[in-house]
């Protein structure tokens, strides 16, 4: 018990002074590498708890898809933040507001936080023993049993936003030369090939 609470206390400090820097450091590219440790350190967290499947979830989607992402993007487009920063200052009245507003509410909602009598008793008697059923399978036979439809409507929403970025950025513009499947294999050999006749001793 000593060794998992120094290790929870030492991921959650990290996670916490992480999370600190991604939001003051001035290098996006430090920023996102802070998130990544964030991430890393979250995902400790989910092991001591015993949820090592949002764990490997955690790290596989977040730090190997969107942190990376995030990272190749900022480092490609080469983006000037300190133009973006500028006149910044004048909203900060206005996001110290919004932030305070939305620290009273989170106040309020854990201070009327009540546990529901069958929560409790669902908590003190689960319905598998412990060791006989990891949690991975627990929760695949939780959301494939009785959360299957709503899993399978939010499949279909992430499958139409994902077909509508790609309309939305597919667009026809001039002067772009866009490859045509089926004029490339209708080409016949007189359409791509040209036999020119050259005089000896001659240049082309």
């Amino acid at each position: 018990m000593i060794i998992q609470a120094l290790a929870f206390y030492l991921f959650a400090a990290v996670a916490v002074a992480a999370g600190v820097m991604v939001v003051s450091a001035r290098n996006p590219v430090h920023s996102v590498l802070f998130l990544i440790l964030a991430f890393f350190n979250a995902a400790g967290l989910f092991v001591l708890m015993g949820a090592e499947f949002l764990a490997m979830i955690l790290v596989v989607v977040y730090v190997g898809a969107v942190a990376v992402l995030f990272l190749f993007v900022v480092m490609m487009l080469d983006i000037n933040f300190v133009r973006l920063r500028e006149g910044s200052l004048q909203y900060l009245p206005l996001g110290a507001l919004v932030g305070i507003i939305l620290l009273v509410e989170l106040v309020l909602v854990g201070g009327a936080w009540i546990v529901s009598p069958a929560a409790d008793a669902a908590l003190s008697h689960p319905s598998a023993p412990a060791g006989e059923m990891h949690n991975t399978r627990a929760l695949g036979g939780l959301i494939y049993t009785n959360y299957i439809y709503l899993f399978q409507i939010s499949g279909l929403v992430l499958l139409v936003a994902m077909i509508g970025a790609i309309v939305l950025t597919l667009r026809q513009r001039e002067g772009v030369r866009r490859q045509s499947i089926s004029r490339q294999t209708a080409r016949t050999r007189a359409e791509s090939v040209e036999v020119k006749q050259v005089p000896s001793r001659s240049g082309v």
